[in-house]
């Protein structure tokens, strides 16, 4: 049995004032860091075998307050970078709708491709789930802890899954530094087995911040 923690990146100042992040390197703020040092020892607990994080920062800082705990380096993979927002990227959310509302109409309606060069949901998923994949088979048979972002984890845990976009739109959003778990074996493949989990009840952010 493998299993594998799908972990989102602590909180930043783009979080907190709706700023679209996708694939921009903003750092954890004070209570990002707070975030990560309080779910770390609760993944140490699980004895990860390995721990993998996109390159961001907001996600490798996350990775490494738990390799603090456990010992083992952070692995970074590019390909767990969150979804590229495109024209979006640095915009408050409000703005956004304001400069792109054909766009921004697609978008908030679940088209997988809205436009304004962000990245479809179809080319997310695969990119991640490739990821998730390569992660997992670092540790087959044990538990790898994977730091990423918000949108990143929905796409990727859901092409793991073999989840419609339909599907994955009624998975709630994971808050930040909460995880999603993953486990897989030889008759029923990958499964969830919890999402959302974290040490703290903290509402989510907008999907793309």
């Amino acid at each position: 049995m493998t299993r594998l923690i799908v972990w989102r990146h602590g909180n930043t100042d783009w979080n907190a004032t709706g700023r679209v992040q996708g694939q921009t390197d903003v750092p954890l703020n004070d209570l990002g860091r707070e975030q990560a040092r309080t779910a770390a020892p609760l993944l140490a607990a699980l004895r990860p075998d390995v721990v993998v994080a996109s390159d961001l920062r907001r996600a490798a800082d996350t990775a490494a307050a738990l390799a603090q705990l456990t010992g083992h380096p952070v692995r970074s993979d590019a390909r767990l970078r969150e979804r590229h927002f495109g024209q979006w990227q640095g915009l408050a959310l409000a703005d956004a709708a304001e400069r792109f509302p054909a766009e921004y109409a697609r978008w908030r309606a679940g088209d997988p491709d809205p436009g304004a060069g962000i990245e479809s949901l179809d080319d997310l998923g695969k990119r991640v789930g490739e990821a998730l994949l390569a992660a997992a088979g670092l540790a087959d048979g044990g538990t790898v802890v994977v730091a990423t972002h918000g949108g990143a984890a929905r796409q990727g845990v859901g092409r793991l899954l073999d989840w419609d976009h339909s599907v994955l739109r009624s998975l709630g959003s994971l808050a930040n530094c909460h995880w999603t778990e993953l486990r897989r074996n030889d008759v029923r493949g990958w499964h969830l087995r919890a999402h959302n989990v974290g040490p703290i009840d903290r509402p989510a952010q907008p999907e793309p911040v």
